[in-house]
């Protein structure tokens, strides 16, 4: 998907395509990683899809700057949980070592799309608190139920 059909040319649309091809190749990552050590995915993926994508979708609609905010919105949460995950898998039996450094690498990737919309005026968004303040608290409840379902 080209997300440049929402931004236009604009100097962003190719900064987001960067991070959404590092996105692509996390979850194929993760969809090889699941059948190999049995983990249940949620069920719950196919909403968390479309709830994603009309979340990007909206903020970037809302301009250059909403998109970047919801960036570093969700990156800051995606990174914090990597971080509880990686601690957790740290403290567990079994051979983790894999999986541990796969998210070490995703957690980074995440850091640095989180870096790049601060970058790139994130704060500057319009109610870019109150923006990201909803913004993390929806994906923290995400992370939650998808933790559950």
């Amino acid at each position: 998907m080209k997300l440049g059909i929402i931004l236009g040319k604009s100097k962003s649309a190719g900064l987001i395509q960067h991070m959404w091809d590092q996105e692509k190749e996390h979850l194929r990552v993760f969809n090889e990683l699941i059948p190999k050590y049995r983990v249940r995915p949620t069920l719950l993926l196919p909403f968390w899809d479309i709830a994603g994508f009309a979340l990007g979708a909206g903020t970037a609609l809302l301009g250059e700057k909403a998109a970047m905010a919801c960036t570093v919105a969700v990156e800051a949460t995606i990174t914090e949980h990597y971080n509880n995950q990686i601690r957790e898998l740290m403290t567990t039996e079994g051979d983790n070592k894999e999986i541990i450094e796969y998210i070490k690498k995703f957690r980074d990737d995440e850091q640095e799309h989180h870096d790049t919309g601060i970058a790139e005026g994130a704060e500057q968004a319009p109610a870019y608190q109150l923006l990201t303040k909803v913004i993390k608290g929806g994906c923290k409840a995400a992370i939650f139920i998808a933790e559950r379902v």
